[in-house]
């Protein structure tokens, strides 16, 4: 099955970069470039939404604010027409009320300018690993099936349920992770963003309604364990548990 939004092997990675600052847009794209990127620069919101469609790029370099539509309109309109492609918005906005507004919308990161180049060219690795990483748009475990295009779980017991947005990210987060302890502070980062921190038991919650869902017994996990004080481990195939052994009567 095809990954979700992989990059595609045998060709360079591409990145779509939106900035209307010529000279920001050319010291970044030739740096890009030097890492073996290969980029398009588009100018202003009308010309992002259209290379964005046509060139399907692998990673998108989205600034806020642009000429006509800026980048949050950008960004909402592409998640609408079901565009999954990782955005990491650029912005002289750096409030933690912006950057939770460009989470909300769709987007991956936020980084505020100015900014360190190494620290641009991290973030922009970091992405594109983790796009890599990212389960097929179908996953399917113990008999249930995941749409995470849809936000939709097809459970083996013939019952369908829609997921919401943080119940999707967290079950994609640990999907992406299986067998891997992820902690609570990585689940904030990458559910909640890093200005947004719920409770514990906020996660918790979530949590639980992804064991009812999922477990053949939510008291009783295999598949979404808690690892106490640390985070969640997600276990797709557990080992069958050994039966206990008969007790020997005594003669």
């Amino acid at each position: 099955m095809k990954p979700l939004d992989t990059p595609l092997a045998g060709r360079a990675i591409r990145v779509l970069l939106v900035e209307d600052e010529p000279a920001l847009a050319a010291a970044l794209a030739d740096n890009l470039e030097d890492e073996g990127y290969q980029v398009e620069i588009a100018p202003d919101g009308s010309t992002a939404l259209k290379r964005w469609a046509s060139w399907d790029p692998d990673l998108v370099v989205l600034d806020v604010m642009l000429p006509g539509l800026d980048g949050l309109q950008v960004c909402r309109q592409m998640r609408a027409l079901g565009h999954t492609t990782p955005v990491l918005f650029l912005s002289a906005k750096g409030a933690p009320e912006e950057r939770v507004e460009g989470l909300k919308v769709g987007g991956d990161d936020y980084l505020a300018k100015p900014f360190h180049l190494p620290e641009f060219l991290l973030r922009v690795g970091n992405l594109l690993r983790r796009r890599a990483e990212t389960p097929s748009a179908l996953y399917e475990f113990a008999g249930h099936r995941i749409d995470f295009r849809a936000w939709t779980a097809y459970l083996k017991d013939g019952r369908k349920e829609a997921l919401g947005e943080r119940e999707m990210a967290i079950l994609r987060l640990l999907v992406e992770r299986s067998g891997e302890v992820v902690s609570r502070d990585e689940i904030l980062d990458r559910v909640w963003g890093q200005e947004v921190f719920p409770s514990s038991r906020t996660i918790d919650n979530f949590v639980l309604r992804l064991r009812r869902l999922f477990e053949p017994n939510p008291a009783h996990p295999v598949h979404f364990h808690t690892v106490w004080g640390v985070g969640y481990r997600f276990t797709p195939n557990p080992e069958p548990r050994p039966e206990a052994s008969p007790t020997k009567e005594p003669t």
